[in-house]
Formats: structure tokens, C-alpha cells, sequence
């Protein structure tokens, strides 16, 4: 990837402040842009942006198209006339600092119907909505019949839905669209919307100087539209059942590994389509973002294939995938690549080598660097070039929670190689990344701000509780914005 040195700020546009429970595509974005610019930096990382399912995470989602209908901006709507001043005027109910994913849920849900009803009315229907359907077809009509299915079956997953919407019969989906043409074309409306308000901030961020890197997940939701209309691509029996599932094998941290249950590619399938699947999902999400972050990198080499069924990741096995093809075919129809490679864990040279071969660059975590010897490869003054270095990511606890529970031995390691003192190692921290070879340097939004492990993002295996930290308004403010841009000028990012 032929990118300058530069630095940026991990937000997801759900935490940003606003007054209808959740932040949104509109003016809360627009205002976090300026803040970056006005802070000199040229990146913002976003988490996956997709319509998000059971337990409210954007690395689960109904769709891997399909954008969050719950960050549509309902003020845009209303300067479009499908909302009016009372439909919003009495909803200043939510918690500033968290989302209540399901009031919001609820509230932007309704809203959009009111919106929607409205929007059949008009005389004639914009052309550029059209051009929309039209443009998404591949994925927009199997996507909007999926969450009205789902909703005519009290969300349950797809696979125990009666057999023949389970097994896409013909007949039965021909006859339930056009008994439910009014509510599949409600989540096309939906989409309109978000993809026209994310356009108008990409632009608008892009303008200032800023390009926005996004985040795809390796793995798809069982539980997805892609997964129920696109089976063929995926490993699985004649009745639709998984044959094997994701996870990670046993390792220092969890003695029976992590049992994801995703379902597992069928890369042979793939592979004599031309990956026809993965070209298009890359193309998607090159037209959403400049820049795209892989999770789970190492899965391209290799993944950890689980029995379905297993209660545990422990009866796994290591099985090889075709990552290098997969990266040559893309790069053939789709030109030079801006990925990132989530390269974290547990790495082999095997997986390093596919990382170099494709050129790029991978992550480095400085929360890491402190818990093994002085060689450790997390260390700054041991990196390359060709890495984007995170004080932390979405994952891990905020800098100031992470250094205020460390062993006393090794927050002295910090403090010496920090040269510095307590009150100051979070600003140190951050400008040892900056300081560093690394092409590119991110920081969460908390780690500027200073804040502690209430507000980190996600506690990784835990159910319930993430995704909903938000800032406030009064949080930002031009000191930090102006300390960033002068580190940024000084390490010439």
C-alpha cells in the first residue's frame, strides 16, 4: 500500500454525542471531521459500519453490505421534508455518555417508517434512488427480503425458519414479495438513506484532507443475509447445516481456545468462480472507505476449522486457505490494494510472509510491547516501516486503564522507556507512536482524551455491555487538538 506518514483518530461513528441516543451521519460527524483537521490529521478509523444484530457488534452483522440503519441522521430527513419538527420534538430521553441500543433501535425504527410513508406519497420518487437500487441490486433486494422474513418470524435465525424460506424455494419467495413489497422496500429506503448520508460525510471528510479507513471482519454472521442467499460460498451440507466452524485453537489465555461459529469459506468453491464473492465485497467496501483494515488476517494463511457442534475450539485443526491467489485476483480486477492486515496474536512466518508478499502493512500495539524482553517486536525503536501502530484498538482497555492496573515491575519498564513520570506517560505513550518509523499512527479517541477503563469500547468474550461509549461534546477541546497537531508536525505525520 503507497501510502505517506501520516496519523489519525479510532472512532466509531456511534460514539460520537447527539441528541437522538446514539451518534449519526449528519452534523456530529461533519464536527468531528473539522476537529480532526483542526488537530492535523489526515485519517479516521471507523469499525465496520454494517446493520449490526444480537448483541449490538459491528463485527456481527445481518449484512455485510448493508449499512447501520440506526445511524441514519433523522435532522437530514427532516431537511428532506419526510420528517417533521414534532416527529422529533419530544425525544430528548437518552443517556449522553452510553447508547441504549434498544430505545434507539426502537426510536430510529420508527422514525423511518414515518419517513418511508411519507416517501411513497411523493408525486415521483427521486432518480438518484433509483440509480441506488439499481446500483446495489447484487446485494440489496436478498438482504431487504432477509430482515422481512426475519421480522415475520420474530427475529429468529434463518435456519429455523419453516423449509422453504430456509432453502430459498422459488415459489415461496416470489409469493412473499409481492405479499410484503411495502416492508422489503422499507429496508431499501433505509439503505437509500444511509448510503447517501455516508457518501455526503466521506466527501466532506475527504475535502478536508482526511481519508477514512474502515474495518471488515474476515468472517460473515451465521446469521446473515449473505450466509442464507449465498451458500455456495460457505462450507456446508445439503440441509444447509455448517460441516465446520471459526475459532482459534487453545493458547496461553483460554485453555479451550475461542469458538467463534462462524461459518467456514468453501475456498475451492471460491476459488473456481474466480472469487467472484470476495472481489465484490472488497469493491464494496473500497467504495465506502479509502482505506480497509482485515480482521483476522491470519485466516487467509490458515484457519482454525471447529466440528460443528463442539461445545469448544479444543477438536480443531489448522487448515489451509489460498490467501495469496485470493489477493492476486483481486489486485488483477481491482488495481492497487489499500488494505491493512490485522496481524495480532499468535503470528507465523507463514502468515508474514503472505502479509510481505501482498505488501501490506500490519499493526503494531504498544499495550504489547511491555510484557516480554527488550526485543519484543511491539517495541517502537524495533518496527519497520511498512505497520500502522495503535496505542490501542477497539479491543483493549483505554491507555490510562491499561497503565493504571499494571504489575508495579512493569509499569517502572513503561516509565524508563517512556522517560517520563506518571502524570505524563499518557501524552508520552501517544507520541512514542508518533515519534515511530511507522508509516501510519492511530490512537483511540480515549487515549487523547485521557480516560479510564469505563470507557473503553469492548471487553472481548464478554456478551453484553459493549459497543456504547460515547463522548460528549464539551469533551473535545482545541488544547488536545492543538498538542496532536504539533506532534504530528514535529514527527512529520
Amino acid at each position: 500500500m503507497n501510502m505517506k506518514r501520516s496519523s489519525g483518530i479510532l472512532l466509531h461513528p456511534s460514539s460520537l454525542p447527539g441528541k437522538y441516543g446514539i451518534g449519526s451521519l449528519g452534523a456530529e460527524s461533519k464536527s468531528f471531521i473539522e476537529y480532526l483537521a483542526l488537530a492535523g490529521q489526515k485519517l479516521w478509523q471507523v469499525l465496520p459500519m454494517g446493520h449490526t444484530g444480537y448483541g449490538d457488534s459491528p463485527y456481527q452483522c445481518f449484512s455485510i453490505f448493508a449499512g447501520n440503519p440506526i445511524l441514519i441522521d433523522p435532522d437530514l430527513i427532516r431537511d428532506d421534508g419526510l420528517l417533521k419538527p414534532e416527529d422529533l420534538a419530544t425525544h430528548d430521553i437518552f443517556p449522553d455518555e452510553r447508547v441504549d441500543y434498544g430505545a434507539v433501535i426502537n426510536f430510529k425504527s420508527d422514525l423511518l417508517k414515518v419517513a418511508y410513508n411519507r416517501f411513497l406519497d411523493l408525486q415521483e420518487l427521486p432518480g438518484e434512488y433509483h440509480e441506488f437500487i439499481e446500483e446495489n441490486s447484487f446485494w440489496l433486494h436478498d438482504y431487504a427480503m432477509f430482515v422481512a422474513i426475519k421480522e415475520m418470524f420474530d427475529g429468529m435465525p434463518w435456519w429455523e425458519w419453516p423449509e422453504d424460506y430456509r432453502l430459498r424455494k422459488d415459489e415461496t419467495l416470489k409469493s412473499f414479495a409481492i405479499k410484503h413489497e411495502k416492508e422489503i422496500g422499507f429496508f431499501k429506503f433505509s439503505q437509500y438513506y444511509f448510503f447517501k448520508q455516508w457518501h455526503a460525510i466521506k466527501v466532506f471528510a475527504n475535502s478536508k484532507g482526511i481519508s477514512i479507513i474502515g474495518d471488515i471482519p474476515l468472517y460473515v454472521a451465521h446469521d446473515s443475509a449473505d450466509v442464507w442467499s449465498m451458500h455456495h460460498d460457505f462450507q456446508f451440507d445439503e440441509n444447509r447445516k455448517p460441516l465446520k466452524v471459526a475459532g482459534v485453537p487453545p493458547d496461553y489465555f483460554s485453555e479451550t481456545g475461542q469458538l467463534w461459529g462462524n461459518p467456514l469459506f468453501d475456498w475451492d468453491y471460491m476459488k473456481n468462480n474466480g472469487f467472484k464473492w470476495w472481489i465484490g465485497r472488497v469493491k464494496a467496501s473500497l467504495a465506502l472507505y479509502d482505506i480497509v483494515r482485515i480482521d483476522h488476517f491470519r485466516g487467509f494463511e490458515a484457519y482454525w476449522a471447529v466440528p460443528y457442534g463442539d461445545e469448544t475450539a479444543i477438536n480443531g485443526e489448522w487448515v489451509k486457505a489460498p490467501g495469496l491467489e485470493l489477493f492476486k485476483a483481486i489486485r488483477n480486477e481491482l488495481g492497487d490494494l489499500p488494505i491493512i492486515a490485522e496481524d495480532l496474536g499468535i503470528i507465523t512466518p507463514e502468515v508474514e510472509e503472505l502479509r510481505d508478499a501482498c505488501e501490506f502493512p500490519g499493526m503494531k500495539i504498544l499495550q504489547f510491547a511491555f510484557h516480554s524482553d527488550e526485543g519484543s517486536g511491539y517495541l517502537p525503536h524495533n518496527y519497520e516501516q511498512n505497520f500502522v501502530v495503535y496505542t490501542g484498538t477497539h479491543d483493549n482497555d483505554t491507555l490510562k486503564g491499561w497503565f493504571d492496573t499494571l504489575e508495579e515491575p512493569i509499569k517502572l519498564k513503561v516509565l524508563e522507556y517512556a522517560d517520563t513520570d506518571e502524570s505524563h506517560i499518557i501524552k508520552k505513550m501517544i507520541r512514542l507512536a508518533w515519534s515511530s518509523t511507522a508509516k501510519i499512527a492511530v490512537i483511540p479517541l480515549q487515549d487523547l482524551l485521557e480516560l479510564g477503563s469505563a470507557c473503553r469500547m469492548n471487553i472481548p468474550g464478554t456478551a453484553s455491555g459493549n459497543w456504547q461509549w460515547r463522548f460528549t461534546k464539551e469533551q473535545l477541546n482545541k488544547d488536545d487538538a492543538k498538542w496532536l497537531a504539533q506532534i504530528s508536525r514535529l514527527y512529520n505525520r
